[in-house]
């Protein structure tokens, strides 16, 4: 029996619906119509011999065969993209120097740089890791081309590259203690997310106690890690060994922005906000 070839085309229209929730969202977003949408879908699943979709009155869902599926073809079609980046895109070199703030770290920041390398070997990437105002400031002496940092409130400079969600996390099974104020770790005075969260208990009424301050991230996160207290981090970057911590009052969204002169450096930039973009809609694994 011949195995037959999936179409990239019919893959990206079922990806495009799982991901979107719906055929119009679909079709909004790829530039067609419902229908169009909808008939890549049935082809798909007459060359598979299976149903990828459940079309519910409420909606569309993925089948467990669909599930298998969309692992697949999310692997499937990035491999296709970064192979046209590579073969048929212009050449792409020069020198990029980019602070990204440390919020964005563990899971998305190596994984990204690293196909970010094997796809561009002609830009020598500078990359600086730190606090959004630190590398900021850092790109006010000209040291730093280009940040991806948090947005401040009320703020307009920067171009938006994703929002984050600001959440309470602490090691798997933690639980506030009952008999004296929280336990929390925090980043120093100024971060926002520190402000965020301080605000937020202040007016929850919760009682709190900063036990732990660092200036690096992953240090904040490491003392949440190993039970000593409670923090906020983006979801994006949740590292292993922490979850999110229900109870606590909510500390909104954040939004990551691209400062500097983005336009300017454009063959360098855009490449690389496709790549994180993509890693952010990726499931972890």
């Amino acid at each position: 029996m011949r195995v037959p070839d999936l179409d990239l085309d019919l893959l990206r229209g079922f990806v495009t619906v799982a991901e979107r929730g719906g055929f119009t969202a679909a079709g909004v977003a790829l530039g067609l119509t419902q229908s169009a949408i909808s008939l890549k879908v049935k082809r798909l699943e007459e060359i598979l011999g299976r149903r990828v979709l459940d079309r519910g009155g409420r909606g569309v869902s993925l089948t467990r065969e669909g599930e298998t599926l969309l692992a697949y073809a999310r692997r499937i079609l990035a491999l296709n993209d970064e192979a046209v980046r590579r073969m048929v895109a212009p050449p792409v070199a020069g020198r990029l120097r980019l602070g990204i703030a440390d919020h964005f770290i563990p899971r998305n920041l190596a994984p990204v740089l690293a196909r970010f390398a094997q796809t561009y070997p002609e830009v020598r990437l500078e990359v600086e890791v730190g606090r959004s105002h630190d590398l900021r400031a850092a790109m006010a002496d000209g040291a730093l081309d280009l940040v991806l940092g948090k947005r401040r409130d009320g703020e307009t400079e920067g171009r938006p590259v994703f929002t984050e969600t600001i959440v309470w996390v602490a090691a798997p099974g933690w639980a506030p203690p009952e008999d004296r104020p929280l336990p929390v770790a925090m980043l120093p005075q100024g971060c926002m997310f520190r402000d965020r969260a301080l605000a937020a208990l202040a007016r929850a009424g919760i009682a709190f106690e900063v036990l732990y301050t660092s200036a690096s991230l992953l240090g904040v996160a490491a003392a949440a890690q190993a039970g000593f207290a409670a923090t906020v981090l983006g979801r994006t970057g949740l590292p292993q060994g922490l979850a999110e911590l229900p109870g606590l009052p909510a500390c909104g969204t954040a939004e990551m922005c691209l400062f500097g002169d983005a336009e300017g450096r454009s063959a360098l930039v855009e490449p690389l906000v496709g790549f994180i973009r993509e890693s952010l809609e990726a499931p972890p694994g």
